[in-house]
């Protein structure tokens, strides 16, 4: 990834996305030639010389100090995970050659954890949103049409951003398929602004890039949010409508791995449908018998 145009471009974007009123400027009665608030506008407002600024967004950030940073954030409205990112950009971590991508493994005690969860659907995902394993839930609640050992071929391995804009079994999961896919884009251009020597992670951009509309246009829009927790609306197709809470839960010590978990209100219809679903899932030897009278 191109630290120093991304800097450039997120800067565009943002100013594009504030309007003269909006921060007390009076709009002239001429038609103005730009989307926004000018350079100088910006520059003015933050307290920034109209040189340094035009510096920032030309990508030329060396020596910027985080009170600019924070004034410009301010200006612009930008949340904390926009102006996170916008620091990222700015002072991106020393540059390496970008090294052939290795294939990372979920350790043997976040395996067994995620095997424990047997009530709940949980995945162990890396930065990039490759899933390196999943329980039996996990799997049938998001996955259930790729097969159980898909996470163990680190070559093809099911990756949730790539299969949110190019497997339709999958998009259809999800009741509001656009907020998904607007949230996945901002989670990855956090992620990117952190990594720009991610090789794997840029290979990823680009094929998503190529063979997605939707996804060239969200990435154009340079979103940016992280989601540690939340709420999803699902439809499975074997029981139905669910709505889950989701945590994301840092694993210490594993270079940006995740455990995803989805929980139901115990008593609501989606508590039922989920418990329908775990006991679907289960391996034949764990499904519970019923004798008949």
């Amino acid at each position: 990834m191109d630290t120093p145009s991304e800097l450039g471009d997120f800067l565009k974007s943002r100013r594009a996305a504030v309007r003269p009123q909006d921060v007390g400027l009076a709009t002239a009665p001429e038609r103005r030639r730009v989307t926004g608030l000018r350079r100088e506008e910006l520059a003015l407002l933050a307290g920034v010389s109209i040189t340094h600024y035009t510096r920032l967004e030309q990508g030329r950030a060396a020596g910027v100090s985080d009170s600019v940073l924070d004034s410009i954030a301010r200006t612009l409205r930008l949340t904390e995970d926009e102006t996170a990112h916008l620091k990222d950009l700015a002072r991106p971590a020393v540059r390496r050659r970008p090294a052939t991508p290795r294939a990372e493994h979920a350790g043997p005690s976040a395996r067994q954890l995620l095997a424990a969860m047997t009530d709940v659907p949980a995945l162990i995902l890396d930065r990039r949103g490759d899933v390196l394993a999943w329980n039996r839930l996990g799997h049938a609640l998001l996955a259930g049409h790729l097969p159980w050992e898909a996470p163990d071929t680190p070559a093809d391995r099911p990756n949730l951003v790539r299969m949110l804009f190019l497997d339709e079994r999958y998009r259809e999961r999800y009741t509001d398929r656009k907020e998904e896919a607007h949230l996945a884009v901002a989670s990855l251009r956090l992620v990117a602004g952190r990594h720009p020597d991610d090789r794997a992670l840029a290979e990823l951009i680009g094929r998503l890039s190529i063979q997605s509309d939707e996804f060239t246009a969200l990435w154009a829009r340079h979103p940016v949010r992280t989601c540690t927790s939340g709420r999803k609306s699902l439809h499975h197709p074997a029981v139905g409508a669910l709505e889950l809470s989701f945590e994301n839960l840092s694993l210490p010590g594993s270079a940006g791995q995740r455990l995803i978990a989805y929980t139901a209100e115990p008593g609501t219809p989606s508590d039922a449908a989920l418990r329908l679903l775990a006991s679907a899932a289960a391996p034949v030897a764990e499904r519970p018998r019923f004798r008949h009278g």
